[in-house]
C-alpha cells in the first residue's frame, strides 16, 4: 500500500510550531504525530507540482522547505513579499514561479524560483483597486486565492471584497502578470476558494458569504480566455444554521469528488463530479463534530475524511460510505491548536 504524509499549517499563539508533519494510516483512516516544524503563523501551505518542495505562508513572507523521502521538511530559503502576510500560495505547473495572495493589502506578489526550489526575488506586484459592496468587510479588495489555469496559460485570481475572479495572462521568461479577463460573482457573495478539474476544462469556485460553488466551463481561444457558467450549487442542506459561511474546497486525489465547508453550521458537504461536463451532484452534507472547518480534505483512497476545526482546536476523523452517502465518526479527534490547511503528499 501507498504511505502518505499529511501536513497541516497552523496559526501560532504561544507555540512557534507552525507545521505539523503526521503518518497516515490509509487503511483506518488515522493520523499518527511524526514530526513539528517551527516557523511562525503558517497559515497556508502548498507543494510543488514536482512534489519536491513545500511552500509556506509566514509572518515575515513565505518560506521554503525541501520534502525528503521520508516526508520530512528541511529548511531552503525564504523571502519577504514586500507587504502585508499572505493568506494563500501556490505555484505555476512548471515551478519556475510562486503566487502568493494577500487578503490584507489586496495584493498579488509574484516570485521567481530557482531549480532547487529557493527563491530568486520578486518579480511581479499587483495591487487591486476599487470599491466593493459598503458592508462589514466587503468594501475593499481582498485577494483570497491565486490558482493556475492547469494549461499554465492563466492565473486566477478571487477576490473576496470586490465579487470578482481576475484573470491574468503569465509571462513565462519575467514572470509579469496582464490583466486577460474578469470574471463576475454575484454582489457580496465574496469568492473565496478556486479549484480545476482533472483536464483544466472546469473551474469551481465556492463563495463564502452565500454558500455556493459556480461551476464554469473553461477555454482558449487565441490567447483569450472564456468562462462560462455551467451551474450554481449550495454548500448547505435546505435546513441549515443562521450566519453560515463556506470555507474549504478541494478535489480528490482522484478528481471523482469535490468537499466543501460550513462555518456556522459546521458542515462538510460533498459532491460527486460528472466527468463529462463537470457539474457536482450533492452526496451529503453532514456535521463534522467541531467548530469552524477551515479545511477539510478526503484521504487519498475517499474511504476517510478529516476536518480542521478552527475555533474547537481539534481535527475529526470519518469513515466515508460513498454508496450510502455517509460519513461516521471512526476515531478520538486530535488537538491541534487553529488548524488551517492540511495536504497530503505520497511517499516515493
Amino acid at each position: 500500500m501507498d504511505k502518505y504524509v499529511a501536513y497541516v499549517s497552523t496559526y501560532t499563539y504561544g507555540d512557534d510550531h507552525g507545521i505539523t508533519i503526521y503518518d497516515v494510516d490509509m487503511e483506518n483512516g488515522k493520523f499518527m504525530l511524526k514530526d513539528r516544524v517551527k516557523i511562525t503563523n503558517s497559515s497556508y501551505v502548498t507543494i510543488s507540482h514536482n512534489k519536491k518542495f513545500l511552500y509556506s505562508i509566514t509572518d515575515f513572507g513565505v518560506e521554503c522547505y525541501k520534502i525528503e523521502a521520508d516526508g520530512a521538511l528541511t529548511e531552503n530559503g525564504a523571502s519577504t513579499i514586500n507587504g502585508m502576510r499572505g493568506c494563500y500560495l501556490s505555484t505555476d505547473y512548471e515551478d519556475k514561479f510562486l503566487f502568493v495572495a494577500g487578503y490584507h493589502d489586496g495584493k498579488i506578489t509574484v516570485l521567481k524560483l530557482n531549480e532547487d526550489g529557493s527563491f530568486d526575488g520578486v518579480c511581479d506586484e499587483i495591487f487591486h483597486k476599487g470599491w466593493g459592496n459598503i458592508a462589514e468587510r466587503n468594501f475593499r479588495p481582498h485577494v483570497n486565492c491565486v490558482k493556475m489555469t492547469r494549461d499554465n496559460k492563466y492565473l486566477c485570481a478571487a477576490d473576496l471584497g470586490m465579487d470578482y475572479i481576475d484573470v491574468y495572462s503569465l509571462d513565462h521568461t519575467t514572470g509579469k502578470l496582464k490583466l486577460a479577463d474578469i470574471v463576475h460573482s454575484e454582489q457580496e457573495s465574496a469568492p473565496r476558494h478556486i479549484k480545476f478539474s482533472k483536464d483544466g476544462s472546469y473551474m469551481y469556485v465556492v463563495h463564502e458569504l452565500k454558500n455556493y460553488i459556480d461551476v464554469y466551463k473553461y477555454t482558449d481561444k487565441d490567447g483569450a480566455p472564456e468562462f462560462e457558467k455551467v451551474q450554481n450549487i449550495s454548500t448547505l442542506n435546505e435546513y441549515h444554521a443562521s450566519n453560515s459561511a463556506a470555507s474549504a474546497l478541494n478535489l480528490s486525489a482522484d478528481f471523482k469528488y469535490v468537499v466543501s465547508s460550513n462555518a456556522g453550521d459546521n458542515s462538510v458537504i460533498m459532491y460527486s463530479v460528472n466527468e463529462d461536463n463537470g457539474e457536482l451532484t450533492k452526496m451529503f452534507c453532514l456535521p463534522i463534530s467541531g467548530d469552524y472547518p477551515k479545511d477539510v480534505a478526503l484521504f487519498p483512497d475517499n474511504r476517510h475524511l478529516v476536518s480542521l476545526n478552527h475555533e474547537s482546536n481539534t481535527m475529526t476523523f470519518f469513515s466515508v460510505d460513498t454508496e450510502k452517502g455517509l460519513i461516521v465518526m471512526n476515531q478520538k479527534e486530535i488537538k491541534v491548536d487553529k488548524p488551517n490547511c492540511i495536504i497530503f503528499h505520497k511517499l516515493d
